[in-house]
């Protein structure tokens, strides 16, 4: 009776948050006394996950799943928690996951917490602590169905090494026939995703255009981070909506975000409390943001912003 836990992959390559519920998974098992099993669709290199604490993967390679299909995969995972007697189950809480979660969790019958931010504090019954409004809260929750579901939050834990040797097996379940099929993605893959980055350089109208992105996009390159913008910024169409992050675009938990000539609207706020350090740049002291900030620059962004670039650049190059 393993805990068994979802992997996020994309292109064949595991995302971060598949190596951190992998880790969060192992320290769930040994509070437990049992092993992990990892089921991975469409992944390249299953055997990386043993770095993490995986004992058994189950390998699942099927066209069906190349694009993600929330209803698919969610009967896929049910068919591997059924397989394998699993009583816990454990997700990120990445936009897919948090798509597929409820219905797991309707197939199985089982009781479903999302957002968690720690370890269990009890397993009998099983106790969590999850972040609630929009990150302004915790609280703590008791799962008492005899399968729970945890979707841990993006780096509430950490990726922890943990080396074990894992066998391989292939899985092969029923895949249920696909109501909608993808045809295309478009994608960017020479950067950072939001999704994955510990770092991120968002900017806002501050920027006076879409012309001054360059200097965003070098600072995000130097620190090797993810470019985001405020929703004002991308209904202009100064930048893609996919950069759009806040309580109605993409949630932040970076260990770093830096936000440059954003105000810091409650909504925006909302969307990127979770990330563990902030800092803000903008030339008005009266900004809200500068009360969530943990650091905060009252300046021009187009004099800070470029000797920070290369006051890093200096840095790195020491």
């Amino acid at each position: 009776m393993s805990v068994l836990v979802y992997t996020e992959s994309e292109q064949n390559k595991f995302k971060k948050a598949a190596l951190e519920v992998a880790s969060y998974a192992k320290a769930v098992a040994d509070q437990l006394g049992t092993t992990v099993t990892a089921i991975a669709i469409n992944a390249g290199t299953p055997n990386e996950l043993e770095n993490y604490g995986v004992t058994k993967i189950l390998k699942v390679t099927d066209s069906k799943l190349e694009a993600f299909n929330a209803n698919a995969y969610a009967d896929v995972i049910k068919q591997a928690a059924q397989s394998e007697n699993a009583q816990v189950v454990i997700l990120s809480s990445s936009a897919d996951s948090k798509y597929l979660a409820p219905l797991l969790a309707v197939g199985l019958d089982a009781g479903y917490v999302s957002n968690v931010v720690a370890v269990p504090e009890n397993t009998s019954p099983l106790t969590v602590k999850r972040s609630a409004f929009t990150n302004k809260a915790f609280e703590v929750s008791e799962i008492n169905a005899e399968i729970k579901i945890i979707g841990v939050s993006n780096n509430a834990y950490g990726i922890k090494d943990n080396k074990t040797e894992a066998t391989v097996e292939d899985f092969k379940p029923s895949i249920p026939e696909l109501s909608v099929t993808v045809t295309a993605t478009d994608k960017a893959t020479d950067k950072v995703t939001i999704a994955d980055a510990e770092i991120v350089v968002s900017a806002g109208r501050g920027l006076k255009g879409p012309e001054n992105w360059g200097m965003i996009e070098e600072l995000a390159d130097v620190l090797g981070a993810a470019t985001a913008c405020s929703k004002p910024v991308s209904d202009l169409g100064w930048r893609p909506h996919g950069e759009h992050v806040g309580q109605t675009g993409k949630p932040v938990a970076s260990n770093l975000y830096i936000a440059i000539g954003i105000s810091g609207a409650i909504q925006h706020l909302a969307g990127i409390n979770a990330s563990k350090v902030k800092v803000v740049i903008n030339t008005d002291p009266e900004a809200p943001f500068f009360k969530a900030a943990d650091y905060g620059i009252v300046g021009d962004a187009f004099e800070v912003v470029p000797q920070l670039i290369e006051k890093i650049k200096a840095f790195k190059a020491q």
